[in-house]
């Protein structure tokens, strides 16, 4: 695909940014990530206060987001796909050969702490919701979306179109990916990569966010199919 951008970007001039629409989001479900991963009892109920505050917000700050372009929206279901693959496959071969990948204990075990039935099927749907869905919206968005750009363009991140082709801004998003991912870092950059690879080629947001959601939805699958729950 050709790439009609220009080969650097164009020199940005500031004007109003909103940055905030994208940030709020991403800070709210870290600050959730913290509380369940610090208190594990609490969990359950900070995934889905998380789910529940974080899809609120991307609906208040819609207006202000780049619009979503769908299109290679298939390609991004085979990109998903084949990355669920690479990233189970991955990580159970890095956890098999280096104890530092290896989970630790004391995470939370979903049966084991929810002893209701009812109670337990609804987090399991608030979780893959939450996962395939919501995620999915709000990551591409802040990932690929705005800090991609503010790399590119540091003084007007609007300035550049979405999949702007910068090798800079790749790499950066794809470390701070792997960064708020753990020691599941080695596993989230080459994920990170391929979805940026798409990017790259397609210039369509929508064909990552269905990327990272079917990745997410399959993911899912085999957490509950295989009880092995520390890829939740």
């Amino acid at each position: 695909m050709s790439d009609p951008s220009p080969t650097t970007p164009p020199i940005a001039s500031p004007g109003r940014r909103d940055d905030v629409a994208y940030i709020a989001p991403m800070a709210t479900f870290l600050g959730f990530n913290y509380i369940g991963s610090t208190w594990p009892a609490l969990y359950p109920f900070a995934y889905a206060i998380k789910t529940v505050v974080v899809a609120i917000l991307l609906w208040m700050f819609w207006k202000h987001y780049t619009r979503v372009r769908w299109n290679f929206w298939w390609l991004g279901v085979i990109v998903g796909i084949v990355g669920v693959f690479q990233w189970v496959g991955m990580q159970l071969l890095l956890q098999k050969y280096f104890e530092f990948f290896r989970p630790g204990e004391g995470g939370f075990v979903p049966p084991d702490s929810i002893n209701t039935p009812g109670l337990l099927i609804g987090f399991y749907v608030i979780r893959i919701v939450g996962a395939s869905l919501v995620v999915p919206v709000m990551e591409e968005l802040f990932w690929r979306d705005y800090l991609w750009r503010s790399i590119a363009a540091p003084n007007n991140f609007k300035l550049v179109p979405v999949g702007y082709r910068d090798g800079m801004a790749m790499l950066c998003v794809a470390g701070a990916f792997a960064f708020v991912h753990g020691n599941w870092w080695l596993t989230s950059i080459p994920w990170a990569l391929m979805i940026a690879g798409l990017l790259w080629y397609t210039r369509s947001l929508g064909a990552c966010i269905v990327a990272h959601g079917v990745t997410n939805l399959l993911l899912a699958g085999y957490v509950l199919y295989t009880r092995d729950w520390s890829f939740w």
